[in-house]
Order: C-alpha cells, then sequence, then structure tokens
C-alpha cells in the first residue's frame, strides 16, 4: 500500500522514524527494567535487542510470565535474562498475583515495569507499588478499541486506520496517559491475522521509543 492512499498524517506516522537513543543521566547505571510477557515475547525480544544495540540504555533486571509454555521464556534464557513463572492459575485473586509480581520486581531492584503482551488486567497492588512507573504496549490508537481483542474490533468497526500505543498504566483500562503510538492501515484483505502481524512490527519501535521517553520523564522527576 503506497501512502498515496493514505492521509498525509498517517502516512507521516508510519514512515518516520520513532526510535531515537537516549543518553541517560548516570550511563553508569542504565534503569532497571521488570518486563511482564504472556505470550511469545516478541516485544521483549525487541527491547532485549535495542538494549543491544545501545538503542536504550536500561538492563532488564527480570521476566515475569504468567503462561508455562510462553516463549517469553525461551528468549529469556538466550539473553542470559532471569526468569520467573508465576501462573495466574495458582492464585486465588488479581491481587494475590500483583503481590507476587511486586515480590519478585522488589527482589531485582527493578525501577520500570513493561508489561509487554502481558495479558492480565493489573491492580492497585502493583500501581500504588510502582507509581507512574508501568506502561503498557496496547494494538489499537487508543482511546479507540480498548481492552480484549482491540484488533477484531478494528476489524468489525471498518475503520481504514489502526496502530498502536504505549501507555502509562492507570486502574482504568487502557485509559493512562499516551506515551508513543503508531498507526497501521487497516488493508481490505486484512484478517485478525494479517492486520496483527503488522501491527507487532509496529509495536516492537513503540515499546522502545516508550521506554525511552519513560527513562526521559523519571530521570526528570530525580
Amino acid at each position: 500500500m503506497t501512502s498515496s492512499l493514505l492521509p498525509d498524517w498517517a502516512s507521516q506516522c508510519l514512515c518516520s522514524p520513532i526510535v531515537t537513543p537516549y543518553r541517560t543521566a548516570n550511563p553508569e547505571k542504565p534503569m532497571k527494567l521488570g518486563v511482564l510477557a504472556s505470550g511469545s515475547g516478541s516485544n521483549f525480544e525487541a527491547i532485549a535487542q535495542a538494549i543491544a544495540q545501545q538503542h536504550l540504555e536500561a538492563q532488564v533486571a527480570v521476566l515475569v510470565y504468567n503462561n508455562p509454555q510462553a516463549k517469553a521464556a525461551v528468549r529469556s534464557q538466550q539473553h542470559n535474562i532471569p526468569a520467573q513463572l508465576l501462573n495466574h492459575r495458582d492464585y486465588a485473586s488479581r491481587e494475590a498475583l500483583d503481590q507476587a509480581i511486586v515480590d519478585v520486581l522488589r527482589q531485582y531492584d527493578v525501577e520500570l515495569v513493561v508489561m509487554a503482551g502481558w495479558m492480565r488486567v493489573v491492580t492497585p497492588v502493583l500501581l500504588e507499588a510502582f507509581p507512574r512507573r508501568v506502561l503498557n504496549i496496547h494494538p489499537s490508537l487508543l482511546p479507540s478499541f480498548k481492552g480484549i481483542r482491540a484488533v477484531e474490533q478494528a476489524i468489525a468497526a471498518q475503520v481504514k486506520i489502526t496502530g498502536c500505543t504505549a501507555h502509562w498504566v492507570v486502574p482504568e483500562v487502557d485509559s493512562g496517559e499516551i506515551l508513543v503510538q503508531a498507526a497501521v492501515p487497516v488493508l481490505p484483505e486484512d484478517t485478525t491475522e494479517t492486520l496483527h502481524a503488522r501491527i507487532q512490527v509496529q509495536e516492537h519501535r513503540v515499546i522502545v521509543a516508550a521506554i525511552n521517553r519513560a527513562i526521559a520523564q523519571i530521570r526528570g522527576s530525580l
């Protein structure tokens, strides 16, 4: 699809570079990230590669995953990053799971929490332990298509443009302050799978840019 078929703003959003290396005020002490993932871990992989390529001055201190079959755990082994399984089925409530997550993140001195394909709704237990330190990546241009099955929602609504959004997490689902967005065209022949695959390409760029921006905000507040 050529850019001439898109509005000017959408073409610019799709084509403009998002990832800009951020140099921290204290480069000898990269910010420690705790990454939460439930599935393939492709966004986790994007973060790890950005760190290796010096596009992101941070360190993934630990990966927390809730699905025993999550491929994210395999990726963590490949990058020599500690991983902790916290199967949500083993906990009586969301709050109990979040408290276990908090305990692990504190064990690894995590400073910024990144929900990278984390398919669980978090509670104030986590958010109050890390105030304005939890960010999420969502496969839509928020505030449109909040919650689960966002890609299916976009196709059902017959929109021509969707995308992905990185935002600060607040108690109301997918309602926090937006950090970075990228637009993705919806093609006439798109299925949920093909559209989701193209959105994920942008997610990998957006999540790194959002972490950079979050680090800048946190460093600026110290």
